[in-house]
């Protein structure tokens, strides 16, 4: 699964995103640094819409009376296959951008959290899902997101089975295209990312709680840790 990212490089992003798509909306403004966004967190995000905001991380479907669940993944395997998620892998996919991801693996009688990040750029782009639902008790909608998972590459193997796909910008555009509805255009796009442009290393277990947000959670916990 993948439920904590960090992201601190919003400018970049809102950058790449001009000279890739071109004209956007962002109804964000300038994002301050975080360094461990957790599960109902808000979630930046960028639109198939064409819009750059903030999303409930915590999938809900629009057409849900009550949400009971928040699914924060999607499998890749199984994404076209589930009413919850299907509707919006056809019609309404996201990025989410990140500057890395956490996971953690049981290590003796504890699970030690682990970084990984990108080693030729400052960020990935997360393939995601979006929908909007209707609070009716609070008067307002709601736009959650999930994101999508697939096999572990050699990286991620040793640590977890499954890792979040990563778009490269050479598909951004067809990523967000909601005129794209064919699941088979889009599925060599869900396979794992290449693991010769990833890194990662052990961090404290301060990341644990969500109320840690600093960027001394990203230090290593020795050199001899790395990857």
């Amino acid at each position: 699964m993948c439920g904590r990212v960090g992201f601190f490089s919003d400018g970049l992003f809102i950058n790449d995103v001009q000279a890739v798509l071109g004209d956007f909306i962002n109804d964000i403004g300038t994002l301050p640094p975080h360094y461990n966004i957790a599960p109902s967190q808000q979630l930046p995000a960028l639109l198939s819409n064409h819009h750059y905001t903030n999303t409930s991380f915590g999938f809900i479907p629009h057409w849900v009376k009550q949400p009971k669940i928040h699914p924060i993944n999607a499998r890749a395997e199984t994404i076209n296959g589930k009413p919850m998620f299907r509707g919006s892998f056809r019609h309404k996919r996201a990025l989410i951008p990140v500057n890395g991801f956490y996971e953690w693996h049981q290590e003796g009688s504890y699970k030690q959290p682990y970084w990984f990040h990108p080693t030729e750029q400052d960020y990935f782009a997360l393939g995601a899902i979006w929908d909007e639902w209707y609070d009716n008790e609070h008067d307002k909608i709601i736009t959650s997101s999930a994101i999508i998972t697939t096999e572990a590459n050699a990286l991620m193997q040793p640590i977890h089975d499954r890792m979040p796909v990563i778009i490269p910008k050479e598909s951004w555009a067809l990523w967000l295209d909601s005129a794209v509805t064919e699941p088979e255009v889009l599925y060599d796009l869900l396979n794992p990312y290449r693991s010769d442009r990833m890194a990662t290393y052990k961090v404290s277990t301060r990341v644990n709680s969500p109320v840690n947000d600093d960027v001394d959670l990203l230090s290593p916990m020795s050199p001899e840790t790395l990857f």
